[in-house]
């Protein structure tokens, strides 16, 4: 388990550094996960490895990790009170723009199952 631990964070410290030596206008943790994505699809683990039990013991306490989330948002409420407008559209604009992409991306995934099932 610490060993999957060890992968997961390095990959993410690598995704803070390449972002940060290629000046690149994404999130480090992004990068650090598509650096474990061809990491994972490389090596192909197996179901059992440390990577895979690291990142389940994650997600069932999934719900600790909102929690400096939560506090932020308390801590900055009185800056939310000054900017209710565009933070509402804000939040309208992406919830439209994420519903519209995994809409589209179910269709597209249906017509691809669909045409490799004949």
């Amino acid at each position: 388990m610490i060993n999957g631990l060890f992968w997961l964070l390095g990959c993410q410290v690598l995704g803070e550094v390449g972002v940060r030596v290629l000046h690149l206008s994404i999130p480090g943790s992004v990068l650090g996960m598509a650096v474990l994505f061809v990491a994972l699809s490389w090596r192909r683990p197996p179901a059992t490895s440390s990577v895979f039990r690291a990142g389940d013991g994650l997600i069932k306490h999934l719900q600790l990790l909102f929690i400096p989330a939560g506090v932020g948002v308390i801590t900055m409420f009185h800056e939310i009170g000054h900017a209710p407008l565009p933070l509402i559209g804000g939040l309208l604009v992406s919830w439209i723009a994420g519903l519209v992409a995994v809409g589209w991306l179910v269709t597209w995934v249906l017509r691809l199952t669909d045409r490799s099932s004949r």
